[in-house]
């Protein structure tokens, strides 16, 4: 099924209409679908590269409004919808004891999620279901979002083919390693401070 997802966004990206399958693919991905709109950006940045950072910016917004379906799932419908978007990604087991702590460092789980590859629907629903302050969850997904989409049409506007192959091949990688150091940036800059 994500093997036939997948090509299906490939598809999307080619579409006339691109741009608008980019939006709605980026809001359900924080929210309740499984495959990452970068799927779609990378190639949409390789075939018009002077478009890379407004692809960028249409998967931040789009990403930051879904996840506010991501917190209403989790603060309204947590028990007969979000329950079973957890099911579905395996983490309901781990998610008590993933709640009682959330809210303390939600924060920076949010920037990590949201820049790194972990599920982004399982944080926005953790947000709302444990009652995070929206602002906090809405300032980290900025945050974050735009990092993680704009480094990515950034690299592919400049370096191209080659930079995709790269970040096909170390996405996660490079996102957790991109992610930690972001998060450990604010990190130091608090205790520092």
């Amino acid at each position: 099924m994500l093997k036939r997802l997948y090509e299906w966004m490939l598809d999307k990206a080619g579409h006339p209409q691109a741009t608008k399958w980019l939006s709605g693919i980026s809001f359900a991905e924080s929210s309740f679908f499984p495959i990452p709109p970068d799927v779609m950006l990378a190639p949409m940045c390789l075939a018009k590269p002077e478009r890379a950072l407004w692809y960028a910016f249409v998967c931040t917004v789009s990403s930051v409004l879904g996840a506010l379906l991501g917190y209403a799932i989790g603060y309204f419908v947590f028990e007969t919808v979000g329950l079973p978007i957890l099911e579905f990604y395996g983490v309901t087991e781990k998610f008590d004891v993933f709640a009682e702590n959330f809210n303390e460092q939600g924060w920076v789980v949010v920037l990590l999620a949201g820049f790194t590859p972990l599920p982004f629907k399982v944080i926005t629903i953790a947000a709302g279901s444990t009652g995070m302050p929206l602002y906090i969850l809405i300032a980290a997904a900025i945050l974050a979002r735009s990092a993680r989409f704009f480094l990515v049409a950034i690299l592919l506007r400049f370096f191209g083919q080659p930079m995709k192959e790269w970040i096909d091949n170390n996405f996660a990688l490079a996102t957790t390693a991109g992610g930690i150091l972001f998060v450990g940036g604010f990190v130091a800059v608090k205790y520092l401070i």
